[in-house]
């Protein structure tokens, strides 16, 4: 069994190498400013910034947060300062911090994702672009592009066109869809690099005392360790119709071993986000306690294990391997 030190996490991501699989997700840490004080952010996969829109923009009304059983909602409603303060403030951080910047992007036409796209994919110090097409906590729902195949399609090849062909685009993916492969197929064919799997997905709460809904925008993004097995399905399923693209799990991330059961289903690393509220140093202890789970399990390298869970078990793979992948 090899030692928790000579496990190799080392991934790379659509063409980039990252030191290992595990990310910040975005709007959970803003631009990483905030768990720098934690660990160093240099030390993590890359920070996945929050959704940058182009014009600063004050989000929706409060209440914005509300606790469920195992989650949260949220109804911020991209708040932002804008592309111009991002630009000169908080990716010039992040090169000083040597971190590996995953810049989000979001906007509510094609036009403002070209202008975001072509801004942010010229800009020093920028990894990969992730395309937040996605977002369930906005007014209009007509601005959830990733509900509609050919809408999101034609959001990703604008984008695609303006960043250079060195910096990979993701395409980040609602559940609220009836055929998310069909989707995923059509943000790939428009150009996207990989994938990111999932955004929160639409909820609502009810007030006790009011009997009204608790969000003052009604709705929000539900997210948490309540979304992790509909994520995994949705990695699962995209991964098993398009082994090859790179997917990024996300859904209520919070262990290790929640870290591993995402890269068995297909994807090839992780964003962690809402456990970073109660817990910020979390990112950096996932990314010890992957490597003990890849350890205690005789892996050598998290390359190894993706998309392990969709190939039959083997002589190869002990019994007691296949126990432990399926207990926490």
């Amino acid at each position: 069994m090899p030692s928790p030190r000579d496990v190799d996490l080392r991934v790379d991501l659509a063409g980039i190498l990252l030191p290992n699989p595990v990310m910040t997700a975005s709007g959970c840490a803003a631009a990483g400013r905030e768990l720098d004080a934690f660990f160093d952010v240099a030390d993590l996969g890359a920070v996945v910034t929050k959704s940058i829109m182009l014009d600063p923009r004050a989000g929706r009304p409060t209440p914005r947060m509300a606790e469920t059983p195992s989650g949260m909602l949220n109804s911020i409603g991209l708040q932002g300062p804008g592309i111009d303060s991002f630009l000169g403030q908080e990716l010039p951080w992040l090169a000083r911090r040597r971190a590996r910047a995953v810049v989000s992007i979001a906007g509510s036409t094609l036009g403002e994702y070209a202008e975001l796209a072509r801004r942010v994919g010229s800009s020093p110090g920028v990894s990969a672009v992730e395309v937040n097409i996605s977002c369930p906590n906005v007014a209009n729902r007509g601005m959830v592009f990733a509900c509609d195949p050919y809408q999101a399609a034609k959001v990703i090849a604008v984008v695609r066109r303006d960043v250079p062909r060195g910096v990979p685009v993701f395409a980040k993916l609602s559940p609220d869809v009836t055929d998310l492969v069909g989707v995923a197929e059509a943000v790939v064919a428009a150009g996207a690099s990989g994938l990111s799997m999932i955004n929160t997905t639409l909820g609502l709460a009810i007030d006790p005392g009011t009997l009204r809904p608790v969000l003052g925008g009604v709705t929000g993004g539900l997210s948490g360790p309540a979304i992790r097995p509909l994520a995994l399905r949705c990695v699962w399923q995209v991964h098993q119709a398009m082994p090859d693209v790179p997917i990024i799990g996300i859904g209520g991330i919070k262990t290790g071993f929640d870290a591993l059961a995402f890269l068995v289903a297909g994807a090839s690393t992780v964003q962690v986000g809402t456990v970073i509220f109660h817990d910020p140093g979390a990112p950096m202890r996932i990314v010890a306690e992957l490597r003990d789970e890849l350890s205690r399990r005789a892996f050598t390298s998290a390359a190894q294990v993706v998309g392990l869970a969709h190939t039959p078990a083997t002589d190869s793979l002990a019994a007691t391997d296949l126990e432990g992948l399926r207990t926490p």
